[in-house]
């Protein structure tokens, strides 16, 4: 496998700066009140949650939930964390 070069983008100043705000949306089980739980989840893995900006839409058969919220890091570090706690949650299906 070819290993990407960031490089240019880095001189560009284009990709992931740090310190700053990044929007994460999780997908799971609409049962679960995930709006909720959602900016909760980050907060407790230590990230300043944009609560202003939590939004949620429900999948067209009901069965799913996307919640979208915004938040504060400082590292790269703070920012994978967001990704694996709410992984770990047994009813989000997956996070982008």
């Amino acid at each position: 496998m070819h290993e990407i070069d960031f490089s240019q983008a880095k001189r560009e100043g284009k990709g992931f700066q740090f310190p700053g705000e990044f929007e994460i949306t999780a997908v799971g089980n609409a049962s679960a009140g995930l709006p909720t739980r959602v900016p909760q989840l980050l907060e407790r893995a230590g990230l300043h949650v944009l609560h202003e900006t939590v939004k949620h839409r429900h999948s067209g058969g009901g069965n799913y939930v996307s919640v979208t919220v915004s938040f504060r890091c400082t590292d790269r570090e703070q920012y994978d964390s967001a990704h694996a706690v709410l992984r770990a949650d047994p009813d989000i299906r997956y996070t982008m």
